[in-house]
């Protein structure tokens, strides 16, 4: 087999999708699969790390901001903890993993490996307030946490322990506390939209899918070409409920004790699977600039005769990006010819290409190609810097408007059961329908399809008539819900 043919995508993105999917994310150079007898675990390699790092570097950014401030907390749980909140321990229990032992010596207590972090911040929180003056707190930890679901592995979407941020605040009110929700939520739609180049429909879960003891889960759910949404990101309106639990209360300006109202907040490694699943297709990683660790690659063509004033130029090149703060690799290597090269980084995603050869040279002028599509335009040598931030803003908008595309018109609406499980039976995507509020009316989608109601705009985003019915059972209508199959 040649070297091409080892670097290349073997699998049908259209066809074959989740085993495109695992070649793309290993021969890319993003992640291996954990050793025999772990499975559920993945290797992040440091091209995988670095695009959550961006991820990091972007809502960190946002987060301190609007006045979060980040800490650390144990990864392991005493039982007792995780018990003060019963639904936190219903809603986790079949995912919990135990240690049981130190050594050689069995604990006097369970330690839960963190699934979630509520009910270790909390009574920290509780002991950090006191009065009205010490609300809003806001903390937020980046750590990694375990759930050993019993499923395939598929890196980023689906593993037994996976990176996140969880994010956790008390206030004095109600309204204070769904502000904070909603204020993370618009950030994990900006996070989406103007860094990963992928639309988010926003909204909430159904009351019997949002997390355990909350009051209200919102979400932002995203769309793959394959048909499934994949949830994006969950912010929690805890109300009082864990407050009461692990006693976070505080004096107001009256000396009244009053419970604190509280939210959590949660984003995953899932935003790196929903990246590559997006924009990715059959010859390997596709990235938008804002994110790719390399925005640019120069490939530099010459015969023996030209190439020291090729490479001199492209070394020049290459400088100026640099100094401009521009993410840039030259791919001087003598051992591969430039058709594999070329092949090299579209399969890692780079999404500018330079080509420079001799005719390049001798007309002071750059080859650009761009990753998404293979466009090739020509442009001056002279403000090369600011030129390819252009070509960055086109490239990031042909993958949004693609992805954009792909969003409008997999939204698809029914009004009866039959219709919701034929849509989604042939096309996939969502099906929009007007729901009761009732599990019953979901179960009977779910059980024969995989499908469920992933979520539920909120009532101002789309306000439904007063005589809507339910399309399951006929019933007075209370929600607009958007079924799907999900990862």
């Amino acid at each position: 087999m040649s070297k091409n043919q080892e670097l290349g995508i073997t699998e049908s993105k259209e066809h074959n999708t989740g085993e495109w999917y695992a070649e793309v994310v290993q021969k890319a150079g993003l992640a291996n699969y954990a050793p025999e007898g772990m499975s559920g675990f993945i290797i992040t390699r440091p091209r995988g790390y670095a695009l959550w790092e961006s991820i990091q570097q972007n809502l960190d950014a946002k987060f301190k901001k609007t006045g979060v401030q980040n800490a650390y907390f144990p990864l392991f749980i005493p039982e007792s903890y995780l018990e003060r909140e019963k639904d936190i321990v219903e809603g986790f229990d079949p995912e919990v993993a135990w240690v049981t032992h130190g050594g050689h010596d069995e604990l006097e207590e369970r330690l839960a490996v963190r699934p979630t972090s509520e009910s270790i911040i909390a009574p920290y929180m509780a002991q950090w307030v006191r009065s009205h003056r010490d609300l809003p707190l806001r903390v937020n930890q980046w750590a990694s946490v375990v759930r050993w679901e019993a499923t395939d592995t598929k890196p980023f979407f689906r593993t037994k322990e996976f990176l996140w941020q969880e994010g956790h605040t008390a206030h004095e009110t109600h309204d204070d506390a769904w502000e904070e929700t909603i204020t993370r939520l618009d950030q994990y739609q900006s996070m989406y939209e103007d860094l990963l180049a992928i639309p988010v429909l926003r909204g909430q879960k159904p009351d019997h899918d949002k997390f355990p003891g909350a009051h209200t889960t919102t979400t932002v759910e995203a769309l793959m070409p394959d048909g499934k949404s994949v949830q994006a990101g969950t912010s929690h309106h805890l109300g009082t409920s864990f407050a009461e639990a692990f006693d976070i209360t505080y004096s107001d300006e009256d000396d009244e004790i009053q419970a604190a109202h509280t939210t959590s907040w949660g984003l995953s490694w899932r935003s790196l699977g929903a990246l590559i699943m997006t924009h990715s297709d059959d010859q390997g990683l596709v990235l938008p600039p804002t994110i790719a660790p390399e925005q640019v690659v120069i490939v530099p063509i010459w015969q023996e005769d030209t190439q020291e004033e090729v490479l001199s130029y492209a070394e020049g090149v290459k400088k100026e990006l640099e100094d401009a703060g521009i993410r840039v690799e030259l791919d001087a290597r003598e051992q591969h010819n430039p058709g594999f090269k070329f092949n090299e980084w579209e399969l890692k995603g780079v999404p500018v290409r330079f080509e420079i050869g001799p005719y390049e040279v001798a007309d002071e002028e750059i080859t650009v190609v761009h990753r998404p599509d293979g466009e090739s335009t020509k442009e001056d040598r002279d403000g090369i810097a600011e030129a390819v931030i252009d070509h960055f803003d086109e490239v990031y908008a042909k993958l949004y408007a693609t992805a954009e595309e792909n969003l409008a018109e997999n939204v698809r609406e029914a009004d009866s059961r039959e219709e919701i499980l034929g849509t989604i039976g042939q096309h996939g995507g969502y099906v929009k329908t007007p729901w009761c509020g009732d599990e019953s009316c979901e179960d009977v989608i779910k059980e024969p399809l995989s499908a469920e109601i992933v979520m539920c705009p909120f009532d101002d985003d789309e306000a439904l008539d007063d005589d809507a019915v339910c399309s399951i059972c006929g019933e007075q209508a209370t929600q607009t819900a958007y079924f799907a199959k999900n990862y």
